[in-house]
């Protein structure tokens, strides 16, 4: 089944809206758009590809700052190859003017290894990241209480499927702007979702009675829409276009505002949300790891760990014990 395109920018990568990526010297433009030609051809999603683009893009930025230091071309030799990357690592980490946490640089470090194997480098001799041991940061019970009193608030049924997808479903922001109207399966009284994950495969989810009125009323309202009847996207904007992953960002964003919560409210943190709420509720992993899309079950497995939360519970009372 193929894939549908819907670039997502990381928060990490998040750019002011109309602001231009980063220039390149030409000798470094060409490279990029030699990758991003191969890329074109491989087997991958959209949204790899373009993660993929922009990782390597802005590695080719750095370096552009920072050829001078090796002896020889880090994009033709193998050892400068490597230490250009372990020092692109550290910058990333520690020098850079935004540091950047463990789980990204492990993903920077995996969109370089694709781009130095497809010029016929290999991988660098660089070493992943150790995640942290802690489970994903999700909300906690009060949280969730604000935050669906906030959605339930929410005027537009629009906005509370943006917001429910991932909490009630497990869906990335990708998948829930990916989705399409005939991807929302329901009949008198239950339902499926069809999401599109990484590498375009796809899974369907059980659609939760409470996301299943909400999408509902969306369907009925959406019919009003500008050019709902010739873009099968569930989600339009307001010109009857694809919302973008950007925009239902901001709408989650929005929302958490208004229930105050303390930390930033993504769709991933929903998601984790749901994936600690089921694996602490004793669900089976395998189950768990089918709901969220997960390659390998190890990845299900972080939400068994304990939280920051739950560290730092430990602490006070192993200080009131003391």
């Amino acid at each position: 089944m193929g894939t549908r395109s819907n670039p997502l920018l990381p928060p990490t990568l998040k750019r002011r809206p109309g602001a231009r990526p980063t220039p390149l010297p030409p000798a470094y433009d060409a490279v990029l758009g030699e990758y991003a030609a191969a890329l074109e051809r491989a087997p991958l999603s959209d949204e790899t590809r373009r993660t993929y683009r922009s990782r390597v893009r802005m590695f080719l930025s750095w370096l552009a700052d920072h050829t001078a230091t090796y002896s020889a071309d880090p994009l033709a030799d193998r050892q400068a190859r490597d230490w250009a990357v372990r020092d692109y690592r550290m910058w990333l980490l520690r020098d850079g003017p935004a540091r950047r946490s463990r789980v990204y640089v492990n993903s920077v470090l995996t969109a370089l290894d694709d781009f130095h194997v497809r010029r016929g480098l290999g991988k660098a001799d660089v070493d992943r990241e150790d995640l942290p041991k802690s489970a994903p940061r999700a909300l906690e019970e009060r949280a969730r209480i604000r935050w669906l009193r906030a959605v339930e608030a929410h005027l537009s049924p629009r906005g509370r499927c943006i917001a429910l997808i991932p909490y009630y479903a497990g869906a990335r922001i990708s998948e829930v702007v990916r989705l399409d109207v005939g991807d929302v399966q329901m009949s008198a009284r239950k339902g499926k979702l069809r999401l599109y994950g990484k590498g375009g495969k796809f899974r369907e989810v059980d659609i939760h009675p409470k996301l299943r009125t909400e999408l509902q009323l969306w369907l009925d309202e959406r019919r009003n829409w500008p050019n709902a009847g010739a873009n099968r996207a569930l989600l339009l904007n307001a010109k009857g276009g694809r919302l973008t992953a950007r925009a239902a960002g901001g709408i989650i964003a929005a929302i958490a505002q208004t229930a105050g919560l303390d930390d930033p409210t993504t769709a991933h943190v929903l998601r984790h949300t749901l994936a600690t709420t089921l694996v602490r509720g004793k669900t089976d992993l395998v189950l768990v790891a089918e709901i969220l899309g997960h390659a390998r079950l190890e990845t299900t497995r972080r939400y068994s760990l304990p939280s920051d939360k739950d560290k730092e519970e430990a602490l006070k009372l192993i200080t009131v014990d003391s």
